[in-house]
């Protein structure tokens, strides 16, 4: 059975949410006026997180502080962020496209894959089946979106970003020479500014020019897994499947989603700490310990990014996984006002063998395990509010009431 995917991407999705909201208050539409979202227009702070086509004639920027675009732009129209406003429509626009396929993958806030392979029966034309969605979408919420459509999802995704917006393609297999090589290197899917810049030096600018490199010679300029992959994705390869559910957890984690924004170090490390306190207790409680650690941050934008390592020795101790946590943090995170922490604990085993450095303090490691010990006896006893460390007493109980309601809902 040949596959049929479907790539659905609304269209400058917060802006558009926020002119469909503006629109129904008698407002003019966001869409067609210099405008942005982001910041506080009063206030000027924060960045832009998306523009109107009006306002980036004015050289206004995605990413940049909304005092610059002010500068560039006064008439410009400020509209803050509205989180709940956005959630709301994506849950709506993902309902639509969930009743027309079998498997949906949600990709982002404003990105589905459809998995519409089978459906030939009910659907025999696809690119009509698209633009059905396209317009019910358009019709019943009033943004529009691009859809495209292909054998696999890098194509598809590399079609619904062909000419914008409320526009459908396709991307097929034979269509690559025609549609996709002659695209510069830089719009292949996943391919990154050092990756680009390595390949113009070796004069590889177009993706054509990549798709006819041998993959050998490519992953000597890229590395083994990282050439290997964008030769494929060059040459239209691409067999991942849409996951209507995400895998199997495999370790312990915490998120925490914030009303404000956070924007310093001093915010963020107490959280993280409260964080790693909540996760290791309840990975002590499974009798487990990490070799994995990872933090994760999600910014304005909604971009979600993430840090991780190995440890040298397996874990549960929550000062150990702390102290490599607030380092992956200041190592990756570049100052963006923030919206989400999250600290992730994986590679679990049960292994009870350590390997003391020579200058590692046994006894300290065994004071810090045993304070672990009371904190969590306490807990298990009193609850999770009854006791906490000092340095993060303004955040562990909002952290520990999330992280109470996720473990239930786990068992349930």
């Amino acid at each position: 059975m040949d596959r049929l995917i479907f790539h659905v991407d609304v269209n400058s999705a917060f802006l558009s949410w926020e002119a469909v909201k503006r629109i129904k208050q008698g407002l003019p539409d966001l869409r067609e006026i210099p405008s942005c979202v982001g910041g506080d227009p009063k206030k000027r702070t924060g960045i832009v997180v998306a523009k109107s086509i009006p306002a980036k004639k004015y050289g206004v920027k995605t990413g940049e502080p909304v005092a610059m675009a002010l500068r560039k732009c006064p008439e410009l129209v400020c509209v803050p962020s509205d989180f709940e406003l956005y959630v709301k429509c994506s849950r709506a626009f993902k309902d639509i496209c969930a009743s027309y396929a079998p498997a949906m993958e949600s990709f982002s806030i404003d990105e589905v894959f459809l998995d519409m392979s089978g459906t030939r029966l009910i659907y025999p034309d696809p690119e009509a089946t698209a633009r059905e969605i396209k317009d019910k979408i358009h019709r019943e919420l009033g943004f529009t979106v691009n859809i495209g459509i292909s054998v696999n999802k890098l194509l598809a995704k590399m079609a619904s970003d062909f000419e914008k917006p409320d526009k459908v393609h396709t991307l097929f297999p034979e269509e690559i020479p025609v549609k996709m090589w002659p695209l510069p290197v830089r719009e292949l899917l996943s391919l990154g500014a050092s990756s680009e810049k390595k390949l113009l030096e070796a004069g590889i600018r177009t993706i054509g020019d990549l798709a006819h490199k041998s993959q050998a010679e490519i992953q000597r300029l890229l590395g083994e897994k990282t050439g290997c992959q964008l030769w494929q994705y060059a040459n239209g390869i691409d067999d991942s499947p849409v996951k209507s559910q995400k895998d199997e957890a495999k370790g312990f984690s915490v998120e925490t989603t914030f009303e404000e924004d956070i924007v310093s170090m001093e915010q963020a490390l107490p959280i993280l700490l409260s964080q790693c306190d909540v996760v290791a207790a309840r990975m002590r409680r499974e009798g487990k310990k990490c070799t994995c650690v990872a933090v994760s941050f999600r910014t304005l934008d909604f971009k979600n990014r993430s840090h991780q390592c190995r440890l040298e020795n397996a874990t549960d101790v929550t000062d150990e996984i702390y102290a490599n946590i607030r380092r992956l943090f200041r190592e990756s995170w570049k100052g963006q006002p923030l919206r989400l922490l999250g600290v992730a604990l994986t590679g679990l085993t049960e292994e009870e063998y350590t390997q003391m450095s020579l200058f590692e303090d046994a006894g300290e490691r065994e004071r810090r395990k045993k304070m672990d010990e009371a904190l969590d006896s306490i807990r298990q006893k009193y609850g999770n509010d009854k006791i906490t460390r000092a340095s993060i007493m303004n955040v562990s109980s909002r952290i520990g009431r999330k992280a109470k309601a996720q473990m239930k809902n786990e068992k349930e």
